[in-house]
């Protein structure tokens, strides 16, 4: 029992680290996305994001894990798990934040904790001590406290329950590219995934542009809009994915989700570095995430052994 402790606390410092990377990344794609939001529609900025994603990460895959093991891969498996999880996540994310803003988005993304631990207790029939649960809560308030906003001023429409959706099938997602896709690499896991997203970004484009709904206008090529899409692309999305996988893959998606609640205050770090002001509130409240983090991996707090069935 303590060399599997010793194994899990191994592997949860790398983990961590992987995984505050992986949202560092990710959170440079919101800045990016509200200003291409501007000009460009939701829909066909989602699906250009997933394709050129893609057309980025197919041939590292080829280099990487050759053509064998790209054949062999669980091609269905995984073109299911990434249009339902990671296609039908991102696709509502960004609509919500083109219906209301960065905040809200981020709020929403706060969720995602509840939504993975609801997860993993129903799936895996996990087991939650106080110490978990503690830090789950510090968890949600750090983030609350780093968004700047509290529940009762924030405006939770229509846009922000769809984001609250958009967390658990996102979980999903992500718990189900681990736990579904055995014998593949990190690299093949995640680009399989986008493969599926991005057919899934593309089928749901076209009906749009069948019926001539709003989100699919093209936006601003100039050079600031080729700049800001590859760091939409690039640093949101393909660099994120993968970091996020591998993360995953050696904290469990519970624990990593805890991460995604740091989103504001690397958002804020980003702004500052480009002529923005500190935030001493989205400060305060990534310490108290990151603390939450500790807490909730204190001691036995999240048992790995799965609770025999009665």
């Amino acid at each position: 029992m303590a060399h599997k402790v010793t194994h899990t606390r191994n592997r949860a410092v790398p983990g961590h680290l992987i995984c505050m990377a992986s949202i560092a990344f990710f959170a440079m794609g919101f800045p990016a996305a509200e200003v291409l939001l501007q000009s460009w529609g939701a829909i066909l900025l989602i699906a250009v994001r997933t394709s050129l994603g893609c057309l980025l990460l197919v041939p590292v895959w080829f280099l990487m894990d050759g053509w064998n093991r790209i054949v062999d891969a669980h091609w269905l498996r995984g073109l299911l798990i990434g249009g339902i999880g990671f296609g039908t996540g991102t696709v509502i994310l960004l609509v919500t934040q083109s219906m209301t803003n960065v905040v809200t988005a981020a709020l929403v993304a706060a969720m995602m904790p509840v939504a993975a631990v609801t997860l993993e207790v129903i799936c895996d029939r996990r087991r939650l001590t106080l110490s978990f649960v503690a830090g789950v809560m510090l968890v949600l308030i750090g983030g609350l406290i780093a968004v700047g906003e509290s529940l009762s001023d924030s405006r939770f429409g229509i846009g922000a329950v769809m984001g609250i959706g958009a967390t658990f099938v996102f979980a999903w997602g992500s718990r189900a590219t681990v736990k579904d896709l055995p014998g593949m690499s990190n690299i093949g896991q995640v680009t399989l995934t986008l493969i599926g997203a991005m057919l899934f970004c593309q089928i749901t484009l076209a009906v749009f542009l069948i019926f001539g709904w709003w989100g699919t206008q093209v936006g601003v090529l100039n050079a600031l809009g080729l700049g800001l899409l590859t760091i939409f692309v690039l640093c949101g999305i393909v660099i994120s994915q993968f970091l996020w996988i591998l993360g995953v893959s050696k904290l469990g998606i519970g624990i990593a989700s805890f991460h995604l609640n740091a989103v504001p205050f690397y958002v804020m770090l980003i702004m500052v570095a480009f002529g923005g002001s500190w935030d001493w509130d989205q400060a305060l409240g990534a310490t108290i995430l990151m603390l939450g983090v500790v807490v909730a991996q204190r001691g036995n707090a999240w048992v790995e052994d799965v609770i025999p069935a009665k």
